[in-house]
C-alpha cells in the first residue's frame, strides 16, 4: 500500500517555483530546495523526480498561472485598446514598485536554459505562442467590435505585442529611466489602430 504524502505537494511546488524564479536553475542547489520546500531529498525525488524535473514542473505551474493572469487582465475591459494599455501599464507599475524584480520566470528560463536545452526551448516557445494566441483573440475581439481597423493583421500584431512584452520584462530588470519604458509602451500601443 502506498503511503500518503506527508506534505502539501502543491505548496512545496510553489516554494520550489519561487526559489527557481529568484535564483535560476543553476544557482539553486538541492539544499536550497529542501530548505525552502520544507521536505527532504527523498521526498523531492519521490514526488517530482530530479532537480530538472522539479524545475520543469515549476515552470509548467508558472506558465499556467501566468497565462490565466494575462487572459483575465485582458478581459477586464470591453475596450481592447484600454485592456492592452492597462495590461502593459500594470506590468510597469508592478515591476517598478517591487523591491526585488526577478522578471518573468519563463523569460528567465528562455535566457538561461533554452539556448542549451531543447526541452526548455520548446516549453518557453509554447508559452510565447500561447500568449500570442491570447493576444490575438483579444485583437480579434476589437476587430469584431469595430474598435480596431478591419484590415488589422491580428496574428502579426499579437506576435509583435508578445515580443514587446518579453523585451519590456527583460529591460525592466535593469530599472531604466521610467520615461524610456513609458515612451516605448506608448509607441507599441499605437499599433492598435
Amino acid at each position: 500500500m502506498v503511503r500518503p504524502r506527508e506534505f502539501d505537494e502543491d505548496k512545496a511546488l510553489k516554494e520550489a517555483m519561487n526559489l527557481f524564479w529568484e535564483k535560476g536553475y543553476e544557482a539553486t542547489s538541492l539544499s536550497d530546495l529542501t530548505s525552502r520546500m520544507g521536505i527532504q531529498r527523498p521526498s523531492i525525488y519521490s514526488a517530482f523526480g530530479d532537480k530538472k524535473a522539479l524545475f520543469e514542473a515549476s515552470l509548467r505551474k508558472y506558465t499556467r498561472s501566468h497565462a490565466s493572469y494575462v487572459r483575465a487582465n485582458l478581459q477586464k475591459s470591453s475596450s481592447v485598446k484600454e485592456a492592452f494599455r492597462s495590461f502593459f501599464e500594470n506590468i510597469i507599475v508592478e515591476k517598478y514598485e517591487e523591491s526585488f524584480n526577478f522578471g518573468c520566470f519563463c523569460i528567465n528560463t528562455m535566457v538561461e536554459l533554452a539556448p542549451h536545452d531543447e526541452k526548455f526551448e520548446v516549453l518557453t516557445r509554447e508559452h510565447q505562442m500561447y500568449l500570442s494566441a491570447i493576444f490575438q483573440e483579444t485583437i480579434e475581439r476589437g476587430i469584431r467590435s469595430g474598435e480596431l481597423e478591419s484590415d488589422t493583421n491580428a496574428k502579426a500584431l499579437a506576435q509583435t505585442l508578445v515580443v514587446s512584452l518579453i523585451g519590456l520584462s527583460v529591460m525592466i530588470k535593469s530599472r531604466p529611466e521610467r520615461s524610456f519604458i513609458d515612451n516605448s509602451i506608448a509607441v507599441t500601443l499605437s499599433l492598435l489602430k
